[in-house]
């Protein structure tokens, strides 16, 4: 296994009790649900690739200010390499956001946050259901983790 691990960046747009979300097309996700998110680029910090991400996926401005980290997750299994993930949430935003990847993304829809699509990719699945919990951090996908010895007693 590769010694990196990506930085993915998600972005929870919020209206009300609603959330947006995009359906993906092509690959092992196709037809599966997920955020607006993408990959850290080179130079630049979290808040402003999770702005970058947003407008280039689905077609809205937001000011990097306006975002509150609701939760960061480390992820095995999601791809060829772990993953860290943190979920950046906001309700301010300019435009009405619409599918600017219809090649990468066959559907936009507004969910209520009780009430997912089941066919929810598990990795963002899990950082959404950590954010309605109020959990800051969670692993998912590695092996049972080694304890001291001490704590087993």
């Amino acid at each position: 296994m590769p010694d990196r691990h990506l930085i993915d960046v998600h972005v929870l747009l919020l209206r009300g009790t609603e959330l947006l979300l995009t359906k993906r097309r092509g690959g092992a996700f196709d037809g599966r649900w997920h955020l607006p998110s993408g990959k850290l680029d080179t130079g630049e910090d979290v808040l402003t690739a999770a702005a970058r991400e947003a407008e280039e996926e689905v077609g809205v401005l937001i000011d990097p200010d306006d975002f509150t980290h609701v939760h960061t997750i480390h992820v095995n299994g999601s791809g060829p390499e772990p993953r860290l993930g943190p979920f950046f949430a906001t309700t301010t935003w300019i435009g009405e956001p619409f599918n600017r990847e219809p090649e990468k993304c066959s559907d936009l829809g507004w969910f209520d946050l009780n009430h997912l699509p089941d066919d929810l990719i598990e990795y963002p699945a899990a950082g959404i259901a950590a954010y309605r919990r109020g959990t800051p951090f969670s692993v998912l996908g590695w092996s049972e983790r080694t304890r001291p010895a001490t704590l087993n007693v």
